[in-house]
């Protein structure tokens, strides 16, 4: 019996050590450039500060961070809003949730050969996001802005295929999100995203000859997990410091240029 007590004692222990190593182990945060990365190495700083080691991880597209996360290579990831996850889980079958709010950036159209949309000369190329839900948001921003029309009902999920009218035959060119940046030279007009824009220093963010509403929250940027590692407190105290730090605050509003028309804190509405 003794010899018994003893050796679960030594489980005892050995849990906790190996308890104690889980949450000293670094949490690896992936996202993509601009303001998404910079204000988590912001938090990441600040979490240091309390304990906690986190890893950030930097990725030039909108595919690799989420298979990244269910290859368990990550422990979430930040750079996707709830629209773009509802479709990659309904289309990729990734076992992931949202566990915490951030950001809510607006889009733009931007043009270095225009500066109002009565310039825009028929057959005009146009760059706009390739996949699926951010196109459909640029789609409803060219319809804003009177460019196009999209048919009934389609809202945020219209595709090229759902354009109804096109007076000014319009060529569309898709570019993944992140490299819309580099195209603006190449086309007349083109969908933007600001953060990215200031990442790559290319020209004036604020620019846009028209800006998507601050007011749609299922645009707002998502901490992305896994089903089975959604509760890790590490995570869930990673979110909290990202949303209640001056610092992260201060560094977002440098990413956006210090221009408060190009983004919002969604978690403070």
């Amino acid at each position: 019996m003794k010899h018994h007590k003893k050796k679960l004692g030594a489980l005892a222990l050995l849990g906790l050590l190996l308890a104690q190593g889980a949450l000293a182990a670094a949490l690896k945060i992936g996202v993509t450039p601009g303001a998404y990365a910079d204000s988590v190495q912001v938090a990441a700083q600040e979490a240091k500060k309390q304990g906690l080691e986190v890893d950030v991880v930097e990725f030039s597209d909108w595919t690799t961070p989420n298979v990244a996360l269910a290859s368990k290579d990550l422990d979430a990831n930040y750079f996707q809003h709830q629209a773009f996850l509802d479709n990659v889980i309904k289309t990729q079958g990734f076992h992931f949730r949202p566990v915490g709010v951030g950001i809510l950036a607006n889009i733009g159209l931007y043009s270095s050969r225009i500066k109002q949309f009565g310039d825009l000369k028929t057959g005009a190329k146009v760059a706009i996001a390739s996949d699926p839900i951010n196109q459909g948001r640029g789609l409803l921003l060219l319809q804003k802005a009177g460019l196009i029309k999209l048919r009934d009902g389609v809202g945020a999920r219209g595709k090229l295929a759902d354009i109804a009218s096109n007076p000014r035959k319009l060529e569309f060119v898709e570019v993944e999100g992140p490299q819309l940046v580099r195209v603006v030279n190449d086309v007349d007009l083109a969908q933007g995203y600001p953060h990215f824009i200031v990442a790559a220093h290319a020209f004036d963010p604020g620019s846009a000859l028209i800006f998507s509403g601050k007011d749609d929250e299922q645009y707002a940027l998502r901490f992305v997990a896994r089903d089975d590692n959604a509760r890790d407190p590490r995570l869930l105290k990673f979110v909290q410091i990202y949303q209640n730090s001056p610092a992260v605050k201060a560094q977002i509003r440098k990413s956006y240029a210090n221009n408060d028309k190009l983004y919002s804190l969604a978690w403070l509405k």
